[in-house]
């Protein structure tokens, strides 16, 4: 096996790179969207009947009646087939954490057998994968398959090259043919469209002209680079994404010269090959640089919304795997594949527009904008506060496990940063607002607050990057998010949250204003009687300290460390209310998706643990045994040319040491097994996530101890896999 390491490490040396081919002579706007059914492209294929249909349908959520959907669906192949393309698909986002497609062509035979090509409006609004073979949580039994996948129009579908063949997707929704959702698509269309009835609701106070709030989403990928053929030379990231066995190089981060620093050419041409693909599918990406471990690199695109975010976002992570593998590459998203240097996250900018123009989360440049503004900000650190676990929880995964509380990414603790700026402000409301106000107090706090909130620059708020939830000007950047996860999940809860929070809101203004209270005065009554209450959840400081820790268990912020404790907050009787109440999951759906999170941690679990015991016992333990006996090998030689014992003591040391690291890694290696048989016989899903959580995976960090140990003995020709310094700087 150490002959692949060494093949792998010269098929890198001595491999030609792919040349950058750059745009040539175009601008990124002129391939922009070519590969999308976008409004250009619906005006020259749709007839205005149907374009203004489709148009309205994506706008208000409406159905598209079928008739036109008979028309959409021809102007749209018409287009498809003009690119060449010979299927069509239903593109959908299952709980597997990857997208699904099952490829239909449009050739056909009619009855007397003339074969045509046919793509109607059934076809592009309905199509019925098998529904037992994804995730479900008990929804649907092995012999109940039926499901449907159904079109979201306000999603514009889209063209996906695989080497020579062209595909046309279409985004839609995932359902069980008993109507429960069994995808990531379907909770967040309904909590974006809960969160715009809440919000426009709330922004009448300030303007009546508000019609419409959308939410949006700017996410920053993270993502490490490898050479494909040293990623192939390790099964522990074929099969796991991440390294379970490794010492660390003498030179890893620590030197801080990869951040932002010149981006490897061969990587350089992944980066344009990837964005070019990008841009032909319309995602706006517009940042790339070195991220700070060495091999590892982020993108960011433009904010959009939400519902488009999501989808670009899951896309991208399926175009970047597959570009890699023409350059020799290899993309890691796990969040934490290598040990010893930061994992990779996914930072999660929301926001809220109105059709008005104005980002809710933007300060502005009048008392009542600026009112408008404190209202939402504030109601936003008072959704967190109340439902900070189930913000945890949304982002809990066996991967994110290995990231969230290391000096590196923000704690499992979740608390909002705001800056010592709008902390100030929000101080100021909590203290100058009184139970009763005269009309000099109004006049006062109006202009007060107007001259405290000028223009809101992203000057005025430091970044606190150990914080999982901060204000970074005109948005919330949600830190925590894992760099594999869909983010849909974290902005279902997210959107849901920020809902409930405005309903109670307006419900407690209205109170307010019924017995007599102008309506401004009325909302900052709320807003400080908010503040006060969510005065714990904000913190300044480093989230990193000990010092954290420690206050904000005496503020009673809980510290969810691991997964199975952590997705309990999806089944609490406040979370259950709180879908319930805005229709988001159904009962059933709820506690489907809490099992189904659950199942996925375990079996990620259970395949490390296997590809652990796999790797000591068939690569750990016979190179170490092979060289102890080149030792031994010596020891007796010297022996038997009759030098003295001080001769070969270091070999004798180095034999005994090896020995007990050897032993070490066999008596864990049987130990996890016993308890990953005893975690299988537990028929509760919740306990036997547990088990593996707090049992077999307790054995992974002392196996990879001693292997760690072992590597650095081990004659350096013999180790049979690719070493860190080699995955992390030979590309």
């Amino acid at each position: 096996m150490s002959s692949l390491r060494f093949e792998a490490i010269q098929s890198v040396l001595t491999g030609e790179e792919k040349k950058i081919s750059g745009y040539g002579d175009k601008k990124i706007t002129a391939i922009f969207g070519s590969h999308v059914f976008n409004g250009r492209t619906m005006r020259e294929y749709l007839s205005d009947e149907a374009y203004k249909s489709l148009m309205n349908s994506a706008k208000t959520g409406t159905k598209v009646e079928r008739r036109m959907a008979d028309q959409v669906a021809a102007g749209m192949k018409a287009w498809a087939e003009g690119q060449g393309v010979t299927h069509f698909t239903h593109w959908f986002q299952p709980l597997t954490g990857t997208t699904a497609e099952k490829h239909d062509s449009f050739f056909t035979l009619k009855s007397d057998g003339t074969a045509i090509e046919l793509f109607d409006g059934d076809a592009l609004i309905q199509q019925e994968p098998d529904a037992s073979s994804f995730p479900n949580g008990g929804i649907r039994a092995t012999f109940e398959a039926r499901g449907y996948t159904a079109w979201d129009p306000s999603s514009p579908a889209f063209i996906i090259e695989a080497g020579s063949g062209k595909t046309l997707c279409i985004p839609t929704i995932f359902i069980a043919y008993s109507g429960e959702s069994l995808d990531y698509k379907a909770p967040l269309l309904k909590s974006i469209a809960a969160l715009d009835k809440a919000a426009v609701d709330v922004c009448h106070y300030f303007d009546k002209n508000v019609s419409k709030v959308t939410t949006t989403l700017g996410w920053e990928q993270e993502y490490f680079v490898i050479d494909e053929a040293l990623a192939n030379a390790r099964p522990d990231l074929m099969m796991c994404g991440r390294t379970l066995i490794g010492h660390s190089p003498a030179k890893g981060q620590q030197l801080e010269d990869h951040y932002f620093g010149s981006i490897p050419e061969r990587v350089y041409a992944f980066m344009q090959d990837y964005e070019q693909e990008a841009y032909k599918l319309g995602i706006p990406l517009r940042t790339r640089h070195n991220e700070v471990a060495p091999a590892q690199f982020e993108c960011a695109p433009i904010f959009e919304e939400c519902n488009i975010a999501v989808d670009h976002n899951t896309l991208l992570m399926d175009v970047m795997n597959k570009v890699a593998k023409r350059h020799k590459l290899k993309v890691l998203l796990h969040e934490k594949p290598f040990a010893g240097i930061n994992g990779s996250g996914k930072h999660n900018n929301w926001s809220m527009a109105t059709d008005t123009g104005v980002n809710l989360l933007s300060p502005g440049k009048t008392p009542r904008t600026n009112l408008m503004f404190l209202t939402f900000f504030v109601n936003a650190i008072k959704a967190v506060h109340d439902y900070a676990d189930l913000l945890r929880g949304a982002i809990a995964s066996a991967n994110n496990d290995h990231r969230l509380g290391a000096n590196e990414a923000p704690p499992a603790i979740i608390s909002v940063y705001i800056g010592n700026y709008l902390s100030n402000v929000l101080d100021e409301v909590e203290s100058r607002v009184t139970e009763k106000f005269s009309e000099q107090d109004e006049v006062i706090l109006k202009l007060d607050i107007h001259k405290q909130i000028p223009e809101l620059l992203m000057d005025n708020t430091d970044r606190n990057r150990t914080s999982p939830f901060a204000f970074t000007g005109n948005k919330f950047e949600f830190r925590a998010v894992g760099s594999s996860a869909n983010c849909a999940s974290p902005m279902i809860v997210l959107n849901t949250i920020m809902t409930e929070t405005l309903k109670q809101f307006k419900k407690d203004v209205d109170a307010l204003i019924e017995k007599g209270e102008k309506k401004e005065i009325a909302v900052l009554q709320v807003l400080r009687d908010f503040i006060t209450k969510s005065k714990k959840i904000r913190f300044e400081g480093d989230n990193y300290s000990d010092e954290w820790a420690e206050e904000a268990a005496r503020r009673g912020l809980n510290n969810f460390k691991t997964t199975p404790e952590a997705l309990d907050a999806f089944v609490t009787e406040s979370s259950k209310k709180l879908f319930y109440d805005n229709n988001i999951y159904s009962k059933r759906e709820l506690e489907a998706r809490h099992e189904i999170m659950l199942e996925e941690y375990i079996k990620k679990v259970q395949i490390e643990a296997r590809i652990i015991g796999y790797l000591s016992a068939n690569h750990v333990l016979p190179a170490a045994i092979n060289y102890q006996n080149t030792l031994i090998a010596n020891v007796r030689g010297l022996k038997e040319i009759g030098l003295d014992k001080k001769s070969y003591a270091a070999q004798l040391n180095m034999i005994e040491i090896m020995s007990n690291h050897i032993q070490e890694i066999n008596d864990n290696v049987e130990a996890m097994i016993e308890a990953r048989k005893k975690a299988n016989n537990e028929a509760d899903t919740h306990k036997r996530a547990l088990m593996y959580c707090h049992e077999v995976k307790t054995y992974f960090d002392k196996i990879r101890y001693h292997a760690d140990k072992l590597e650095l003995i081990v004659d350096d020709k013999l180790w049979p896999l690719p070493k860190y310094r080699e995955l992390l700087f030979i590309r």
